[in-house]
């Protein structure tokens, strides 16, 4: 997965445990695509006050990950939902029986991922 994507999961998942200040520069960047320059400018603040404001945000952020693994739930939730819908489309021959069961195993591991 790309860094910000990543960023973007991390904040959506844990950015309203982050300070005021730390959410307002974190979205500056991640969401809005910002250089440091145009959020230290706006800020008011240095470039490496920005950069390590940043790279704190993205250290505690991932701590939580670290911890609650909710990202990681969620992207394992998202795939196996994708394998379901595959499994639907591939029901050509009308093979119901094997069917049910694939998609009731999908759902079981779902549920344990919950």
């Amino acid at each position: 997965m790309d860094d910000i994507l990543k960023q973007t999961l991390l904040y959506d998942f844990y950015g309203e445990l982050l300070t005021v200040r730390q959410k307002e520069i974190y979205e500056q960047f991640v969401l809005e695509d910002l250089s440091l320059g145009e959020i230290a400018g706006n800020a008011g603040i240095s470039r490496q006050a920005v950069h390590d404001l940043i790279k704190r945000c993205d250290k505690i952020l991932r701590g939580y990950e670290d911890k609650l693994h909710l990202v990681t739930k969620f992207l394992t939730v998202k795939e196996k939902l994708h394998d379901i819908n595959e499994i639907l489309d591939k029901d050509q021959d009308g093979s119901t029986m094997k069917l049910k069961a694939d998609i009731r195993r999908i759902a079981d591991e779902i549920i344990e991922e919950l």
